[in-house]
Order: structure tokens, then sequence, then C-alpha cells
């Protein structure tokens, strides 16, 4: 997913789509040590969403604190 289409979701939906992707990544990671693995490009794609996500549940933690800031000047 792109990162405009994560923002629309909510922060539950994030945390949900969050852990599917780790639990699809750890299958992967040992799919990637046990066999040959289809696309390994998968695993770098997987791993970018999961930072994605992380980042944008990041701004929203941050957000309130900016607007305080702005307020206080």
């Amino acid at each position: 997913m792109k990162a405009r289409e994560l923002r629309v979701l909510t922060d539950e939906e994030l945390k949900r789509r969050y852990l599917e992707c780790r639990k699809e990544f750890f299958g992967l990671q040992v799919r990637f040590a046990t066999e040959q693995v289809e696309n390994p490009r998968q695993k770098r794609g997987l791993r970018r969403e999961m930072a994605r996500i992380q980042t944008i549940r990041r701004e929203r933690e941050l957000k309130p604190l900016g607007e305080a800031h702005a307020k206080a000047e």
C-alpha cells in the first residue's frame, strides 16, 4: 500500500495491517532460510510498508503536540 492509502485508515486498521505485515514478513524470512523464494523483493516491500505504517502512527502521535506548540507561540 502507498502512504496515501495508509493515511485514510484508522489507528486500529493501521495496527491490524502492521501485525499482518509482521506475520507475513516472519513467514517470508523462514521460507527464505529454508527454500527458494519466488519473489525476493517481496521481503523489501513488506519491510518498507511496515516502516510507512510506523511513520504514520508516529506522525499521528506527535500531531497534537505540534498543534499545542503552535498555539503557545
